[in-house]
């Protein structure tokens, strides 16, 4: 399991991407900050969960979570 956090005095914020890089296509990155009393096992790499449970983490992690965003860019948005 990852650690909840790295630094007592700061707000973290977790990322993951996924995506074939800036310049091959687009790629999708997420933020989330969650409260350090929130803990879930199954929290990890999204890469190595099943569509199944990233879906239900989505949905927890939504609720949940004090503060969170999705993005996207597409390499023929322009400059990256």
């Amino acid at each position: 399991m990852l650690r909840s956090f790295f630094s007592r005095r700061l707000t973290e914020a977790g990322c993951d991407e996924a995506g074939r890089g800036a310049l091959a296509g687009p790629v999708v990155a997420a933020a989330v900050i969650l409260s350090r009393r929130y803990r879930n096992e199954i929290l990890n790499d999204s890469k190595k969960l099943s569509p199944s449970i990233r879906e239900t983490l989505r949905k927890e992690i939504s609720e949940k979570a004090l503060s969170w965003n999705v993005a996207m860019v597409d390499n023929s948005q322009g400059n990256i």
